[in-house]
């Protein structure tokens, strides 16, 4: 049996083809104000939906590189803060050392000599507690040197070397003979002039390696904030824009479907005729 053919005027399939493409935009639009996006996929355009991953995978890159980036300039600051414990640990010493130099009972030099020994101690003890996360750039015997990425292909980075800031690392050794004798004193008063010079030099340079790693930080959350609103730019919808376009569709579809509705209508009634 032959199945009837369904036959439309041209007004009516041009009404029909109308609200079908009317129908459809609808819904992509729809599916804009939901999203947030205008790019969903590759297939609504190809070229912005690749370009936006790629700026979009560059800033998670960078993203990891900020966060150890970060990591890095708390442990630098720990360090530089156990430097500066160390300082006062130091200048401590060295107040003991004059005071017991003017001093010239031998029990009073013998109990400033006990009070410089346990000062040391105290050294040893700021020096190897001055870590961050397991990495100490100022322990005694073999410091951690800390190397940091900044870029992706790791061809830009910056290497903060450690220095052993131990007592030991200082070149600062017990007090001799309980200080029994001048010369004793001034050998430790050298040993700690000589600390504390070492102990301005490492301050310095772990200020500068901070100021360097800030700027990068800065630096780097920039480029990502960057390549993430060019990402945006590429895929994100104006859900004014989309609004008002939903709106438009909305009325062009009802007005679409009176359209075909007359013209039904009208060939109804040009059918009676006959």
């Amino acid at each position: 049996m032959v199945n009837p053919e369904i036959n439309l005027s041209t007004a009516t399939r041009t009404n029909l083809l109308s609200l079908t493409r009317t129908t459809d935009l609808i819904a992509r639009t729809q599916e804009r104000l939901s999203t947030g996006l205008k790019v969903n996929s590759a297939i609504d355009d190809a070229i912005a939906f690749f370009q936006a991953r790629s700026l979009s995978d560059r800033a998670s890159d960078l993203t990891l590189l900020k966060s150890a980036i970060d990591l890095s300039i708390n442990t630098v600051e720990v360090a530089a803060i156990g430097i500066e414990s160390i300082t006062g640990v130091i200048e401590q010493m060295k107040g003991l050392a004059l005071a017991a130099k003017s001093d010239s009972s031998v029990l009073n030099r013998s109990r400033a000599a006990v009070q410089f020994n346990d000062l040391r101690t105290q050294i040893d003890n700021l020096s190897n507690d001055a870590s961050f996360k397991g990495s100490n750039l100022i322990k005694g015997d073999v410091p951690n040197n800390l190397k940091v990425t900044f870029s992706e292909d790791g061809s830009s980075s910056l290497t903060v070397s450690g220095i052993s800031s131990d007592a030991s690392g200082l070149s600062v050794i017990a007090a001799a003979g309980a200080w029994s004798t001048d010369v004793n004193i001034d050998l430790a008063i050298n040993d700690l002039d000589s600390a504390l010079s070492t102990l301005r030099s490492t301050a310095s340079n772990l200020g500068s390696n901070a100021a360097v790693l800030s700027l990068r930080l800065d630096f780097t959350k920039n480029l990502i904030n960057s390549l993430s609103e060019g990402s945006s730019k590429l895929v994100n919808a104006d859900l004014n824009e989309e609004s008002a376009n939903l709106l438009t569709l909305q009325t062009r579809q009802q007005l679409g479907t009176i359209g075909l509705s007359i013209a039904q209508q009208s060939e109804q009634s040009i059918l009676r005729l006959f």
